[in-house]
Parts: structure tokens; C-alpha cells; sequence
């Protein structure tokens, strides 16, 4: 059964062009078994249609603050009451300006105001909104009260302007979701957190090892898994610091990111991470094996005369053994991403690097591992296994955090 089943969601949809992607969130929402109730802005009405949302939704659509008809059946103040969640998703500048200064002037803006539920919010805008002071003053004043965001994400832009201000896909803050409600985690966010001062720094994501200027060696890791696998340890109050390489996701909400390219640069700030020893370190990044043993500075040619090229390639170092020697956390996961004998390796490596805990996947599958949103594992310490059910990678986060917690704490009482 989803986290969301028989939950109440209530999405706003404010005015932009991001609106059409509320569509695909609600169908999400629904597909998981939520109730979902729709609130539109006058500004959203000139990109999504009451009819679309309605018959997506199951319910009727919500716009006028004092409808007659609306307050003889669901009052606005009923309504506020009804969610168990608030999204706004787009949120638009306007929206988080009047939000930010407590003003009720429309249907939305006051239900945010008059419920006790939580509040996510999926900025969207131009880049240049975005990144205005103002903008960012009231964000932070939002986040300050409790509010939570997803997003928005780095990209191309309606307008034609790159930067930040797309508003995360569906599927992103769908995740968001399926997380905060899964065990009572929306108990956990206003109350009992129990990896609060807990330090947990985690890799994502592949490493990207240059050769020359526009040419470089990498994988296909996505970095959904160790982004689920931050969200989930942050949502129980731990303080992430998340270490990834180029990937297209948007940071996690309350989590540190550090953008990195190369596994020298990967385990530079690993290091620097992990200054003062931190409790948990997960390494669920693809790192390069090999780097070029020198970087070209200029563009390699290709030679008319020659089929064939040759590079010299030399080992990266290995980030999560070396961290292991140095005692960089009190607790560390490995991962193991193997094609075949996935349990006989995942032993060795959890044997020959000195790690506590190590997940393995078999990558040959192609249904999970690498660009999948799917995954199944197997955990193996030196005393237990235990290997997962097919599921998303936000819903296995959740448990390997659970299976990783319980592990520490077990380590810490001996």
C-alpha cells in the first residue's frame, strides 16, 4: 500500500506556465491513493482549465474565496482544515510574496494562512525573479515558519533565460511527499526526530573524469538513490551533507549539497566533511575506477591516418576505503553495483575495505539500478543479510535508512 493512500492533499496552483505540470502530480497522487482537493489562482486560470483539474482530481475545483455555493458545502476555513497537506505547486513569486507578508486575498493565500497542516511549496519562476533579493528574503522568511520547499530546479526556461526557477518535475515532488508521510514521518517533522544531531554525509551521483576540454570518461548513475537516501535521513532530523556529482535533480529539501566533477574532488570534500568525525557515511556515488594519467589541455585530434586511439589511464583513488582508514565516520556503507555474483563481491568489498554495512544491486537488470526509478538490494553486514522488495527508490531510502539506524545504534551500545 503507498504512503498516501487515504491521505488529503490539497494542491494550489498558481499562475505560470509550470501549471501544466500539476496535472501529471495530481494523476500521481491519485494513482497513490491520496484524495486530492484543487485550489486555483485568477493567474492560473490562464494555463489550466477547471474541467482538466476536475476530471483528473475526482472533485470539484476551487478558485473564489466566498462562493456562496462553496461555503454552504466545504467552507474555505473547513477546507484548511480538511488537509493533511498543502501544495503549492507552481509556487510563483507573487504567491510567496503575499504568503511571506501573512496577506489573505484570495481563496489560497488564506487557506495557507488558517491551516495548521503542513505547507510545501514548488517555486517556479523566471531566473532572474528567482534570484532577486527579494525573492530570497522571502524565502528564507517562509522556510524560517516552518514552510518546506521543493526546488526549484537549475535549466532551460520558458522565456529562453537558464538558471534556476524551473519548478521540479512531478515525479520530484511526488517523492517529497511519499517520504514525509511514509511512518508517520509527518509526525517526525513537527516533533520526535530521531537522528536529530546526527551527522550523516553521503555521496551521490557518477564522478566525471576529464580527458581533454570537451571530452571526459563517466557512468549512468542517475543519483536518485543517494538523493532518496538524503531526504530520508534528513526527514528523520539528521543534519546531511550530501556530496554528488553532475546530476539533474534538485537539491533535497534542508540538505547540504556539494557539487563536485571528479573523484579527487569527491573525496577532497569528503575529507573536509568529515573534519570533526561524522556518524554515518554513505557511499552510494558511481565513482570512476580510472582517470586519464594526463589531462590533454587542448582538444585531441582525431588523426585521418589512424583507426585507433590509445589513453593512458591510471586508478582514482578509492574513496570510500580511504575514508574507512581514517576513521572519517563512525559507521560506513558501501555500495556494491555489480553485473554478476553480486553477493560474492559485495562480501569481498565489505571485508577487504573495512566497511560496517555494504548494499548491493545487481546493475545487469534493467528494470533497476542506474537511470531507474526502481530498485531491489540485498544489505549484508558481517553478522546479517537482508535483501528488499522491488520498490521506488524513495520508498527503499526510507527503509535503508531504518536498517542503517538501527545497525549504528546496535555498534554504539557494544
Amino acid at each position: 500500500m503507498s504512503n498516501l493512500a487515504a491521505k488529503r492533499i490539497l494542491l494550489g496552483i498558481t499562475g505560470g506556465i509550470a501549471a501544466y505540470k500539476s496535472i501529471e502530480l495530481i494523476r500521481l497522487f491519485t494513482k497513490a491513493g491520496a484524495e486530492v482537493q484543487v485550489v486555483l489562482t485568477d493567474g492560473a486560470k490562464a494555463f489550466v482549465t477547471d474541467m482538466t483539474l476536475q476530471a483528473i482530481s475526482g472533485n470539484p475545483v476551487r478558485s473564489t474565496l466566498l462562493d456562496p455555493s462553496a461555503e454552504a458545502g466545504m467552507g474555505h476555513i473547513e477546507l484548511a482544515k480538511w488537509a493533511d497537506l498543502i501544495v503549492v505547486a507552481p509556487a510563483s513569486a507573487d504567491f510567496m510574496a503575499r504568503y511571506a507578508q501573512g496577506m489573505a486575498n484570495d481563496l489560497l493565500s488564506t487557506l495557507c494562512l488558517a491551516t495548521e497542516s503542513p505547507v510545501l511549496l514548488a517555486p517556479a519562476m523566471n531566473q532572474a525573479m528567482w534570484r532577486h533579493p527579494a525573492t530570497q528574503a522571502n524565502a528564507n522568511t517562509l522556510a524560517d515558519r516552518g514552510v518546506f520547499s521543493v526546488g526549484p530546479a537549475d535549466g532551460a526556461q520558458a522565456c529562453g533565460d537558464v538558471g534556476p526557477g524551473r519548478m521540479s518535475e512531478p515525479s520530484d515532488i511526488f517523492a517529497y511527499v511519499e517520504q514525509y508521510f511514509h511512518h508517520k514521518v509527518a509526525d517526525q517533522v513537527n516533533g520526535t526526530k530521531d537522528l536529530t544531531g546526527q551527522d550523516w554525509v553521503i555521496t551521490a551521483g557518477p564522478t566525471m573524469e576529464a580527458i581533454d576540454p570537451v571530452r571526459y570518461i563517466s557512468n549512468h548513475s542517475s543519483g536518485k538513490m543517494g538523493f532518496a537516501l538524503a531526504q530520508a535521513a534528513q526527514l528523520r532530523g539528521a543534519n546531511v551533507t550530501l556530496i554528488s556529482g553532475p546530476v539533474n535533480l534538485p537539491a533535497p529539501n534542508g540538505v547540504n549539497l556539494i557539487t563536485i566533477k571528479s573523484a579527487d574532488d569527491m573525496l577532497a570534500a569528503c575529507q573536509q566533511a568529515m573534519t570533526n568525525q561524522a556518524d554515518v557515511f554513505i557511499g552510494a556515488a558511481a565513482v570512476a575506477d580510472f582517470k586519464m594519467k594526463a589531462i590533454n589541455h587542448q582538444k585531441m585530434k582525431k588523426q585521418s591516418n589512424a583507426d585507433e586511439m590509445q589513453l593512458t589511464l591510471v586508478k582514482n583513488p578509492d574513496i570510500i576505503a580511504t575514508l574507512a582508514s581514517q576513521k572519517g565516520a563512525k559507521y560506513i556503507v558501501g555500495f556494491a553495483a555489480e553485473t554478476q555474483d553480486v553477493i560474492h563481491y559485495a562480501k569481498d568489498k565489505l571485508a577487504r575495505k573495512g566497511l560496517d554495512m555494504i548494499i548491493a544491486n545487481d546493475v545487469s537488470r534493467t528494470d533497476i539500478g542506474f537511470n531507474q526509478d526502481q530498485n531491489q538490494v540485498t544489505v549484508l553486514t558481517k553478522e546479517q543479510t537482508w535483501s528488499s522488495e522491488l520498490a521506488t527508490k524513495n520508498q527503499l531510502a526510507i527503509q535503508l535508512v531504518e536498517h542503517i539506524h538501527t545497525h549504528f545504534k546496535s555498534t554504539l551500545s557494544k
